[in-house]
């Protein structure tokens, strides 16, 4: 059993905090502010090679593992919850679709662009009525010659309205096979597709989180991703992996704040001396700090057991579920560091517990990561 980065994964934890902390982290508070996505920064990280951190270098990926986009998302999220949120949708969601279930000729036309960094992703899963009940969708899509004309409706889309190439899921089957979905392939501007309102959120303002519509849209017999009706499996796969990749945002949001409020700590002056000398802030700091480093191991055996194709099921939502829970208590620890200066909005620690709220509720709420975890330890 070895705990230690090996040197390719230390290498990228290095390369990417470099990035984050120097082009990143300088503007996150005016992402916020300008509640705009960076499509620039998104530009540089392809260029980096994140936006294709963990495809093979045949599909334009770095060739790197799950472990690496972990390390990577913490790095990011460190410096911006905005901009982690919009490498995990591309990433770990609209490119692992595409890497788990596209044929060689999808991958090479729609995952290695995105993979580049010359197209962003997205994915299409939730309905007005179908949140946690994925199955409840009712966006159709029907087969009329060499075409699938799709309607209906999608929302809280990450990426959604910046997204080139957006993998959607569709009820293929009878009205009354809840299960029988299918994933199909969208390109921006074609026809039948458009983009409703970017939604306005409580944080991670700089990650645009859209509706999505579909008039007739026509799409190529060819953009079927996989078998059909098997897109909820897929849907359900992709998910875990995506579980992964915000509890490693999780982490990362909790590790800004705590390396915040620790030198916010060693600053502040009252009675004479620094806080970080008062008990009651250190009791604070070891307890953010613990939590941290326990969510982190989390994390990277999720990731560690899927690189090796081991079922990560419940791994991943363990991590999920702990992970988001120590962000949400070690923001607001950090606002309690800073007193009244945490909660004004010039201090950064403000806008983190603001981002890491989503932790807790996107690709999964906690309530049905605890179902999953519970029905894995009892058998059922």
């Amino acid at each position: 059993m070895d705990f230690a980065l090996n040197e390719e994964h230390a290498m990228i934890r290095d390369t990417v905090r470099e990035f984050a902390q120097n082009e990143i982290a300088p503007r996150a508070q005016d992402i916020d502010e300008r509640d705009e996505f960076p499509t620039d920064i998104f530009r540089k990280m392809g260029t980096l090679g994140l936006l294709g951190l963990p495809f093979s270098e045949e599909y334009g990926g770095s060739g790197g593992d799950y472990v690496s986009m972990a390390i990577a998302l913490e790095e990011v999220a460190a410096a911006s919850g905005s901009v982690a949120l919009g490498l995990d949708a591309h990433t770990s969601l609209c490119g692992e679709a595409l890497y788990l279930f596209g044929s060689q000729e999808q991958k090479r036309t729609y995952l290695a662009p995105l993979a580049r960094g010359e197209k962003i992703g997205a994915f299409g899963l939730t309905e007005p009525q179908a949140g946690s009940d994925a199955g409840a969708i009712r966006t159709r899509a029907v087969r009329e010659g060499d075409e699938w004309v799709i309607n209906g409706h999608k929302v809280f889309i990450t990426n959604g309205s910046v997204a080139d190439v957006l993998v959607i899921s569709a009820k293929t089957g009878a009205e009354t096979d809840h299960l029988a979905i299918s994933q199909f392939i969208v390109e921006k501007g074609m026809p039948g597709f458009r983009v409703g309102r970017d939604e306005k959120k409580m944080g991670l303002k700089g990650s645009v989180t859209s509706e999505l519509f579909f008039e007739d849209c026509r799409v190529p017999r060819d953009n079927l991703l996989g078998e059909q009706n098997e897109g909820f499996k897929q849907s359900l796969l992709t998910l875990e992996a995506g579980r992964i990749a915000i509890a490693a945002m999780a982490v990362g949001l909790a590790r800004g704040a705590l390396e915040k409020a620790a030198a916010y700590a060693r600053e502040r002056e009252q009675f004479g001396q620094s806080i970080a000398q008062f008990q009651a802030i250190q009791w604070m700091i070891a307890d953010m700090a613990t939590d941290i480093e326990a969510a982190r191991l989390l994390v990277q055996r999720a990731a560690w057991l899927k690189d090796r194709g081991v079922r990560y099921t419940l791994e991943a939502s363990m991590a999920k579920l702990f992970a988001s829970e120590v962000s949400e208590r070690v923001c607001r620890q950090a606002i309690q560091v800073y007193g009244g200066y945490g909660y004004i909005r010039e201090y950064e620690v403000e806008r983190m517990y603001r981002d890491q709220r989503l932790c807790a509720i996107g690709e999964g709420t906690n309530e049905i990561q605890r179902l999953i975890i519970a029905r894995q330890v009892l058998g059922l």
